[in-house]
């Protein structure tokens, strides 16, 4: 009797908090933050109408300084709750981060599209399961992609052998896309490598 009442209770103490997780995940509330929990936008971003608004260097605190010889990151926490990367509201598909034009000397492509274009299919009808890898090189379906080295550190939470994620036209950057994650509403610029 006290074995079972030890599996009652510590099936009582994992399921309250998976509960109140999902809470707010479903009816396009895009989860308790307002962003990811399983919404997808509509529609990507609209282009930069104009040159790109100066940069605002992320909030450093004394336990994360930035690291020697790196430039400091911007913060994109636009509202409590929001994460520090680029993402996407669930309300009204705002793109949070993607404001910096055609300029950006971090998404500079000599060659764009030099391993060809992507053909699998763009936006909110195409959800892709990613199969393995990591940041520098992950795939789908036979479709091989890599993440900008600049946004290598707002995809640290992605899993790389199971994460959702739908593909979106970059208007601005030519030779990239931008990778949405479907569980957390954040997003990369990703370089088409090729299929197999």
């Amino acid at each position: 009797m006290k074995n079972l009442l030890g599996i009652l209770l510590a099936f009582m103490l994992f399921a309250i908090p998976a509960s109140a997780q999902n809470h707010g995940a479903k009816g396009g509330g895009g989860g308790v933050r307002g962003v990811g929990g399983g919404h997808i936008p509509s529609h990507g971003p609209a282009p930069h109408p104009g040159p790109a608004p100066a940069a605002r260097p992320a909030p450093q605190t004394e336990s994360r300084p930035a690291p020697q010889g790196q430039e400091a990151r911007k913060s994109y926490s636009d509202a409590k709750g929001h994460p520090e990367a680029p993402h996407v509201h669930a309300k009204g598909d705002k793109w949070v981060g993607h404001d910096t034009g055609k300029d950006d000397p971090h998404y500079h492509v000599d060659h764009p599209w030099e391993h060809g274009r992507f053909t699998g299919g763009f936006g909110k009808g195409h959800v892709f399961r990613i199969e393995g890898g990591g940041p520098s090189r992950f795939w789908f379906g036979g479709f091989y992609f890599s993440v900008a080295p600049y946004d290598f550190g707002y995809c640290n939470d992605w899993l790389w052998d199971s994460d959702n994620i739908v593909i979106y036209e970059d208007p601005d950057h030519d030779g990239w896309y931008l990778a949405y994650n479907v569980r957390l509403g954040t997003y990369v610029h990703v370089m088409f490598m090729g299929n197999s």
